[in-house]
C-alpha cells in the first residue's frame, strides 16, 4: 500500500467501509497487546478487496446470515454486516485475529459475532442457519484441499444459498474450484479492482438456492 507526504496510510475507504492499515493507531494497540497471529492473520489479504468489490456490483438476494469462514481481520464480513445488515460469524482458526478484526468492526461501527474453529470443525448444523458464506485468501497450502472443499460439500449439503470465494489464484485454491466445477457446477471469474485497493485474482462462485 503506498505511502504519502504525510507519511504510511493508516486506513483505506473502499465501498463505503474502512480499512485500517498496520500504521493506524488502533491497529499499533493491538500489535502491542498479546493478539500475535499465527497462521497469516497479520494484515489485510487482498482478496478480500475482490470479494467486497462483487459484492458492491452483485448483492446477493439472500443475506440475512453470513459466515466469513477463515476472516483473518474479517473485512469480508463486516462489509456484509454494514451495507447489508448481515448477522455475521466470523470465523478463524487463530483467535488472535479477533482484536484486529474488532478493531475494523469498530471503526465501522458494527458488531460481529467471531468463533475459533478450522474448517473441518464447522458442523452441517452450524451452516444450516447460514445464507452466505464468504471467505477469502483461504486454500495456501495443498493441506488445505481437502478440508474447504468439504466445507463447501457440507454448506451445499446444509443448505447455504450462496458461497462467494476470493484467491489469488494459487494451485491449492484452482484445485478446489476443480472440484467444485465438477461437483456442483460452481463458476470461476476473473475479478480485478484498481482504485483506491488494487488487486487480481479469481472468484468461485456457487449458486445453492
Amino acid at each position: 500500500m503506498a505511502a504519502t507526504n504525510k507519511g504510511p496510510r493508516r486506513e483505506y475507504r473502499f465501498h463505503g467501509v474502512s480499512m485500517l492499515t498496520a500504521s493506524h493507531p488502533a491497529i499499533r494497540r493491538v500489535k502491542r497487546s498479546d493478539a500475535q497471529p499465527s497462521i497469516h492473520g497479520n494484515k489485510l489479504w487482498h482478496s478480500s478487496f475482490l470479494l467486497i468489490d462483487y459484492l458492491s456490483k452483485h448483492p446477493p438476494e439472500h443475506a440475512g446470515s453470513v459466515m466469513d469462514a477463515g476472516c483473518g481481520w474479517g473485512m469480508s464480513g463486516i462489509y456484509c454486516a454494514r451495507k447489508f445488515g448481515s448477522r455475521v460469524t466470523s470465523v478463524d482458526a487463530d483467535a488472535d485475529v479477533f482484536p484486529y478484526l474488532r478493531a475494523n468492526a469498530e471503526a465501522n461501527g458494527v458488531e460481529v459475532t467471531t468463533l475459533k474453529s478450522r474448517f473441518e470443525k464447522i458442523s452441517g448444523r452450524q451452516l444450516e442457519s447460514v445464507d452466505l458464506l464468504v471467505a477469502a485468501d483461504i486454500c495456501f497450502w495443498d493441506e488445505l484441499v481437502n478440508p474447504v472443499f468439504n466445507l463447501i460439500k457440507r454448506a451445499v449439503k446444509a443448505g447455504v444459498k450462496k458461497i462467494i470465494i476470493a484467491d489469488p489464484e494459487r494451485s491449492p485454491f484452482l484445485e478446489v474450484a476443480r472440484r467444485c466445477e465438477d461437483s456442483f457446477c460452481a463458476e470461476l471469474l476473473e475479478w480485478r479492482t484498481r482504485r483506491p485497493l488494487s488487486a487480481r485474482g479469481t472468484l468461485l462462485i456457487l449458486e445453492n438456492a
